[in-house]
């Protein structure tokens, strides 16, 4: 009697467990083996802004392929890294995986567009690049005006665009990955829900807090010279200066 009594008891607090647990997760929208898969990621320019995120997104157990004009310079990078960091061209980067980061001259981006357009189709785009008076050409004023984020999906065909990473200095971004107290903070947005989930849990995996400002066409108010580029603010400073 003792020992069926015993066992009652023990399989209602597995179950009482059990069930405290699934509403948790629901509650949260957290799936376990969804949250523990690694992301494959191409990145297409990997110089400061690149190369730091490589690093921080290798460490948090994602794969990465790197490229860059000179990509046999990424070679010893790769080999730091380890067996989840490889070295290709910028097409083997756009076709590597379901998230692409685009790290480049803005001057760059209508030619990455017309080259890659069929690799990038449907994929996550993170994008990082600022157009840059005097150094990425005739159509820098027709960018800011519409707008960095704007800009890129008309010139990558896509509308899975995030922009992110834009605005913080490469040596905070390398050096300052999960600052104490407060974690800095990275203003992105998009269109896409789903591209918008996947670019906050790469911020996070970086070392990052993520505050979403809204849409494309409002990524404009942290475009370089806008209230709210401002690299090494916390998330609580931003979302105060954001209005949200």
């Amino acid at each position: 009697m003792f020992t069926r009594s015993l066992t009652a008891e023990l399989r209602r607090r597995t179950l009482l467990v059990v069930s405290t647990l699934a509403v948790s997760a629901a509650l949260v929208g957290f799936h376990p083996a969804a949250a523990q898969e690694p992301l494959k990621i191409g990145i297409i320019g990997t110089g400061r802004i690149g190369g730091a995120l490589a690093r921080h997104w290798v460490n948090a157990g994602h794969e990465v392929l790197m490229s860059s004009r000179h990509p046999e310079q990424l070679l010893d990078l790769a080999k730091e890294l380890g067996p989840r960091a490889h070295v290709g061209t910028p097409q083997e980067a756009a076709s590597f995986g379901s998230v692409v980061l685009v790290s480049v001259p803005y001057g760059a981006m209508p030619q990455i567009g017309a080259d890659f357009a069929d690799e990038l189709a449907g994929k996550v785009i993170i994008d990082t690049s600022n157009p840059v008076a005097g150094r990425d050409g005739v159509q820098v004023p027709e960018w800011q005006q519409k707008g960095a984020g704007i800009s890129t999906a008309e010139l990558l065909k896509s509308d899975r665009v995030v922009r992110a990473f834009n605005c913080i200095p490469a040596a905070s971004l390398a050096g300052q990955a999960n600052r104490q107290p407060e974690r800095i903070a990275i203003p992105i947005g998009g269109d896409d829900a789903a591209a918008i989930a996947i670019a906050e849990r790469l911020v996070r995996d970086a070392g990052f807090d993520p505050v979403v400002v809204g849409s494309l066409a409002e990524t404009r108010r942290f475009d370089l010279g806008q209230p709210l580029a401002k690299g090494n603010l916390s998330a609580a400073e931003l979302r105060a200066l954001v209005g949200r």
